[in-house]
């Protein structure tokens, strides 16, 4: 058997801002979650003329497509925090029981689109706010 996950088994979960998420998001599709870590220069003289370089603080975002559907729970909560400028709780584990980040975030982006022949999406992009824990597999 092949040691890999899916992503349709991957979770998106939402709550209130300062709880810990545990409401599944279920109308999202193709999730993305970006880990980045900006850069010091620790170059000295004694590198041999090669740049060094360490991180240091780290950024977490996750974007994803949502069907446009008002009266979904989830689409509501996520709608409401970007109309509000308010925080919501994501948890964006790669399956159930996995690892990812818990903690609150900002919606930075609520973009509709409105395909001929499609249903009406909407595309979010979350900010971390507020680092809570890194579910599962270590990490702080």
């Amino acid at each position: 058997m092949a040691n890999f996950v899916l992503g349709m088994n991957a979770k998106l979960y939402y709550g209130a801002a300062g709880s810990t998420p545990s409401t599944e998001m279920t109308n999202v599709r193709n999730v993305t979650l970006n880990l980045e870590a900006g850069e010091a220069d620790v170059t000295t003289r004694a590198n041999q003329g090669w740049r060094a370089t360490a991180p240091t603080l780290r950024e977490c975002s996750v974007e994803f497509e949502m069907i446009w559907d008002p009266s979904d729970a989830g689409f509501a909560a996520v709608k409401n925090a970007y109309l509000t400028n308010g925080l919501i709780a994501l948890k964006v584990l790669d399956k159930e029981g996995g690892q990812g980040p818990d903690g609150d975030f900002s919606i930075m982006s609520f973009t509709r689109s409105e395909e001929l022949e499609e249903a009406i999406t909407v595309s979010v992009t979350a900010k971390l706010a507020v680092f809570r824990n890194w579910v599962g597999g270590g990490g702080s």
